[in-house]
């Protein structure tokens, strides 16, 4: 198998960043037309965005499944698939999609706050607060593992009043199908058990590309926020 050379590198993660980009401007039309609103059921909501994104990409596939998740909902990992509930006039939701745009995978998640609970606004604010801590975390050691990485992650939650939610706090992301990843594959992941390096390159001779994911949540008042990009490109 050839080793991809210094240009393939360079066009694999300009395609990344230009999935990335589309997602971000599907996200903010999605907030610009209201799409996440009380009164909205999560699969309705889901469907407008699936709807919105055909509209203005032709996308037409996600390489997981697409989440939309409120109130209590909001705390449940990834796995779980709580009953649809109805978004409420006080509530807090989280979109979590992964869009392919032509071959390549992006992963975004955003939060989103109704209602005037201080509680809720600043679990919302702190989202890209501790997101911006982890990446200046990945950048300031070249050798970082994804379980140190991990940790780094957790305490940040932590100072901040938070728990991390779900098990891991992001994985490997790159063209469809990409690296095949699962719970047996901790090195796929920013997990306690992963102790290989982040800057890798996978089975094909690839540089591995990462997603981070910050999964907030309060444990006193059962909810929780969600955001999501690409750790190691911009």
């Amino acid at each position: 198998m050839a080793v991809p050379d210094r240009m393939d590198e360079q066009l694999r993660a300009l395609g990344l960043v230009e999935a990335q980009r589309r997602a971000a401007a599907l996200f903010a039309e999605v907030e610009a037309r209201g799409l996440v609103a009380p009164g909205y059921g999560e699969r309705e909501v889901s469907d407008r965005i699936r709807d919105l994104a055909n509209a203005m990409f032709g996308t037409t596939k996600y390489w997981h499944k697409r989440i939309v998740r409120s109130g209590p909902n909001t705390v449940f990992p990834y796995k779980e698939n709580p009953p649809d509930r109805i978004i409420g006039e006080d509530d807090i939701a989280f979109v979590d999609f992964g869009p392919l745009f032509e071959e390549y995978e992006a992963d975004f998640g955003r939060t989103f706050v109704f209602g005037e609970d201080p509680a809720k606004h600043r679990l919302r604010n702190d989202l890209p607060l501790v997101f911006a801590a982890g990446r200046e975390a990945f950048r300031a050691d070249p050798d970082i593992t994804g379980g140190r990485l991990h940790a780094e992650v957790q305490a940040l939650a932590a100072k901040a009043g938070w728990t991390l939610g779900g098990w891991h706090a992001g994985h490997l992301v790159g063209e469809f199908p990409h690296e095949t990843i699962d719970g047996a594959l901790v090195e796929s992941y920013i997990t306690p058990d992963n102790d290989h390096p982040i800057r890798r390159t996978d089975r094909a001779g690839w540089r591995c590309h990462w997603i981070l994911e910050i999964h907030l949540v309060d444990e006193q008042n059962g909810f929780g926020g969600f955001y999501e990009q690409l750790l190691d490109l911009a």
